[in-house]
């Protein structure tokens, strides 16, 4: 009775002669709030994220730290973990070796890429992504050239491009602009510039590829309504009234299909710096990966909060809330979108 039902499900889903299943592509945007690992680089200003440094940044805590960002994307990814997930503030290549294999996502065979910037703290930005749903080509770092501060050095833009099960070829950059640190009018030219920089990698994807297929995820230290995102980069807020191909959609600019009203909270404020972007090639219905509009969603399970006792409300459970440890996930929550991918044909 069970393999009758199981195949009619298939009849269900799929035409008689031909099955073009449909599978559900989930992508995931985290800022981790300073994956460092605990030992020295005399390279960079990780002196802090020391075992004798100001936050005491035992392997005890680091590996804490693993466990706490494994149990999220596991969360995140309900029957199974999300095929893409871009992160923010990763220290080096030991931290996500570790990550993925000293925690429970040893069992879902992710395999990792990432940037290797100037950024004098040291930290990058990364890409998962599993194997069976994202077939890896290739990726680059893009430097950023700053016109106000040239002297500045911060984290490149990843970009990674590979083949999904739909055999569509799939371009995907990882960001992590300039902080606000200094002043947020102050560093303004620094998003800009970065933004600028992201706008002309993928201008020059739409004139090479007839239906290239973009999406742009991380925390870009702005919201979508500011002049680096929407003015710069021309991300287009979504919904949107028309789709053209070959323009960006941000589908984290409407507070009103999303759970909370941003994705940090600062000074008892909370802003989307967390922003996903997609090309209007990704959000057409009848092509063979596409947007599921109602998937759109900031991730905020309780136990990524905790009460905010100054600001009231709820604020994120971090790893650090100053210099107190509170051994917790991230100052950021995640962001969620998924994608349905009509799998290439197969005769049967």
């Amino acid at each position: 009775m069970r393999q009758f039902v199981t195949f009619l499900f298939v009849l269900f889903i799929c035409s008689p002669v031909t099955l073009h299943c449909q599978q559900t592509f989930r992508i995931m945007s985290y800022n981790v709030e300073n994956l460092f690992d605990s030992e020295n680089d005399p390279e960079k200003d990780d002196e802090s994220f020391l075992p004798e440094g100001v936050l005491h940044w035992t392997k005890g805590r680091y590996y804490h730290k693993l466990q706490q960002i494994s149990k999220v994307i596991a969360a995140a990814g309900e029957w199974r973990t999300p095929a893409l997930v871009g992160l923010c503030e990763v220290e080096n290549d030991s931290t996500l070796i570790h990550l993925l294999q000293r925690t429970p996502l040893s069992q879902q065979h992710y395999r990792y890429c990432m940037t290797n910037s100037p950024d004098k703290r040291g930290i990058d930005v990364a890409l998962l992504y599993q194997r069976d749903q994202f077939a890896y080509i290739g990726h680059e770092s893009l430097r950023i050239e700053f016109k106000k501060h040239p002297e500045k050095r911060s984290r490149d833009i990843l970009h990674v491009y590979g083949k999904v099960l739909s055999g569509d070829t799939l371009d995907v950059f990882v960001c992590h602009f300039p902080s606000r640190s200094g002043g947020e009018k102050a560093t303004e030219p620094d998003r800009k510039d970065a933004s600028v920089r992201l706008r002309k990698a993928c201008d020059s994807l739409f004139s090479c590829r007839q239906n290239a297929l973009l999406i742009i995820m991380g925390d870009f230290n702005d919201t979508p309504s500011d002049v680096s995102i929407h003015k710069e980069l021309r991300a287009i807020a979504y919904p949107a009234t028309f789709i053209s191909p070959h323009s960006l959609y941000n589908l984290f600019s409407a507070p009103r299909l999303l759970s909370k009203p941003g994705s940090h909270k600062y000074q008892g404020e909370w802003a989307q710096l967390d922003q996903i972007i997609v090309s209007g090639t990704l959000i057409n219905p009848g092509k063979s990966m596409h947007l599921l509009p109602e998937s759109i969603k900031i991730f905020d399970p309780s136990f990524l909060l905790v009460p905010d006792k100054t600001h009231l409300g709820k604020r994120p459970f971090r790893t650090f809330y100053g210099y107190k440890y509170e051994g917790g996930y991230s100052d950021h929550l995640p962001i969620l979108t998924d994608f349905s991918l009509s799998l290439a044909p197969q005769e049967y």
